[in-house]
């Protein structure tokens, strides 16, 4: 068994980040990561982070366009933590040796980006979140903080309580790629999720293929509700072919959307008729969808991007990689062609219900990034927002798990936390399918963290060795691409009441044929095909809490859009919609959103650009 102070699961943005503030207060901090931390994710970022570094700016605007932003389905006090604190993290990174762009008079340089009335997005070219990676990794190295990479967590160690809020999270337990060995992780003082996004629950995604869920999945399996699992991002500029992003950043330098007509596509039909193609990222890819389905896409699929306008010099200088992507993928030279276009799969703006310390409602247990739901993107992250984020809330969840006292926080957080006369059934129950992963919590008689681990290691030995045993039946690459292509045709940008009953009618013969699910490689040494059989079970859960979400709520609100409900109903849908994991047969409940900020209420408003 290893033992730390602490433990950051992930190696991405959110996982450094966190692990140097624990450090920093003194704790024995340790990160578990199924990557080597520069090759998380994060360093795919390409466009910015967001933060009032400007005088004529202020982190209450950048409040309030976040606020906006997410339809006002935000939480005004993690929105406000987020705005005020950007800025030191962004001067912590510059300090650390960040490479920013910057202006001629040396200060970092900030374009504009959707949804945001400043241009307030600081960047380092268009591999802003390589650059931020390298930069932290470099700070982790330096203190000494221990990785163990290439080491896959597969569950949490709980204890089993009736009550989630009456159970603590003792560690983890990981699986070592590079040997077989299957180990006990203990934390005294915290255990932090940061496992990044779940973009593989969809076959068209920006996300890498190791993004599969994993951290919501044992979170919500534990005993931590998901929040607000419905609400998708969909970035409107990704490689049709690939799912490659194209970064907003060309957007903000001056690039334009055209329709297969040749028609400025944002003005002409009246989209946004004030921000354009600077619109919030939800309008943007309603938009572009929109001209394909009307007949006015290219090819009846993508829409143009164009940015061979903007000349040479200034493309070489910010956007370099972008002319790279399109010419790997497409065939296609910006500076002479536009790029072909369309909504992807990008960011989950729900996850893990966490405060604003990072605290979920098992002790112990936190989560910071885009594997939690604080909630500060409500209904729609705007652009440059998530690199923050992931700075603010990953520092703020390190610093809380290494003692540091942040003050009570004002999100609260559990099933106490539910509306009265809120709790609903499931709109459609998938049924209690176990799904391969029997015994998750352990004995509630086991209190001592040492039982508790060894506990749940022993029942994570019992579930490989019968997978690794079993020589017939189904393999996790049919049923991981079922569901993929359901979540891909149903759960999309546009949604439909029937197409979702179609999509939890899928996942559930999905969940059923993983019964029989069995790894081909029975190998123990690097054997990719029995994590990717445990990461398929997590792309399950997931993908069936997005859809369950997403049938409850019966209203168009920012990134989610329903053919039969196509008003904001507000005076009914300012709450977060929830789910239990209640033993496979989710429960949905609701909790309301908090509006009311430090010196303001922010009311909801019709949300134009």
């Amino acid at each position: 068994m290893y033992e730390h102070d602490v433990l950051v699961i992930g190696g991405g943005g959110a996982g450094l980040r966190a692990a140097i503030a624990a450090h920093e207060e003194g704790a024995d901090v340790a990160i578990v990561t199924k990557l080597h931390p520069v090759r998380s994710h994060t360093g795919a970022a390409e466009g910015g982070i967001n933060a009032a570094l400007r005088d004529a700016d202020s982190w209450e605007d950048h409040a309030y366009d976040t606020m906006k932003g997410s339809d006002f389905l935000g939480d005004a006090p993690a929105i406000e933590t987020f705005a005020k604190n950007a800025p030191d993290e962004v001067i912590n990174l510059e300090h650390w040796g960040m490479p920013f762009s910057r202006e001629e008079d040396g200060r970092v340089s900030q374009r504009p980006f959707g949804g945001l009335s400043f241009p307030r997005t600081t960047y380092a070219g268009a591999e802003t979140g390589h650059h931020m990676l390298h930069t932290m990794y470099e700070q982790v190295v330096k203190r000494g903080i221990e990785v163990y990479d290439e080491w896959y967590v597969s569950r949490l160690a709980v204890t089993d309580h009736d009550d989630p809020e009456d159970r603590v999270c003792h560690g983890c337990v990981a699986y070592d790629i590079k040997s077989g060995e299957i180990a006990g992780f203990k934390a005294s003082g915290g255990v932090i999720l940061a496992t990044g996004g779940l973009g593989q629950a969809f076959d068209h995604t920006t996300n890498a293929v190791a993004n599969t869920g994993d951290g919501p999945a044992m979170a919500y399996r534990a005993g931590v509700p998901v929040e607000d699992m419905e609400m998708i991002q969909f970035h409107p500029t990704t490689l049709p072919s690939t799912g490659v992003l194209i970064s907003e950043g060309v957007r903000g330098e001056g690039g334009i959307l055209y329709n297969d007509e040749g028609e400025r596509l944002m003005f002409e039909y009246g989209y946004a008729n004030n921000e354009g193609e600077l619109a919030s990222r939800d309008v943007v890819a309603r938009a572009e969808l929109t001209e394909v389905n009307e007949g006015r896409g290219i090819n009846d699929e993508y829409v143009h991007l164009d940015m061979r306008h903007l000349g040479e010099e200034r493309i070489l200088d910010r956007l370099e990689n972008i002319l790279h992507l399109a010419e790997d993928f497409e065939g296609v030279d910006g500076l002479e062609e536009p790029m072909p276009v369309k909504p992807g799969q990008h960011y989950a703006m729900g996850g893990i219900e966490v405060d604003e310390n990072g605290e979920t409602c098992i002790n112990g247990l936190y989560a910071a990034g885009e594997c939690a739901c604080v909630s500060m993107h409500g209904a729609n992250r705007l652009g440059g927002n998530a690199l923050p984020e992931l700075l603010v809330f990953g520092a703020r969840a390190g610093y809380h798990a290494g003692g540091r006292d942040l003050g009570e926080a004002r999100i609260d957080t559990g099933p106490s936390a539910m509306s009265e006369e809120e709790d609903v059934d499931t709109p459609v129950s998938p049924g209690a399918v176990d799904a391969g992963d029997e015994d998750i919590a352990a004995d509630g008689a086991l209190v001592e963290p040492s039982e508790v681990i060894d506990h749940h290691v022993t029942a994570e030995e019992r579930r490989v060795e019968d997978l690794l045993e079993k020589d017939d039946g189904v393999n996790h690459a049919e049923v991981r691409a079922d569901v993929q292509e359901t979540m891909t045709q149903n759960v999309n940008v546009f949604r439909r009441e029937d197409n979702l009953k179609e999509a939890l009618e899928d996942i559930r013969v999905a969940r059923e044929r993983y019964q029989d699910v069995y790894v081909r490689d029975p190998s123990r040494t690097f054997n990719t095909d029995l994590i990717h059989t445990i990461e398929t079970r997590n792309i399950i859960d997931v993908a069936e809490a997005i859809t369950l979400g997403a049938l409850a709520r019966e209203e168009f609100r920012g990134a989610h859009w329903r053919e039969q409900h196509q008003e904001r109903k507000d005076d009914e849908w300012i709450k977060h919609t929830m789910l239990a994991w209640n033993d496979g047969n989710p429960k949905l409940y609701y909790k309301p959103v908090v509006l009311e900020g430090e010196n303001k209420t922010y009311e909801p408003k019709e949300r134009s650009y």
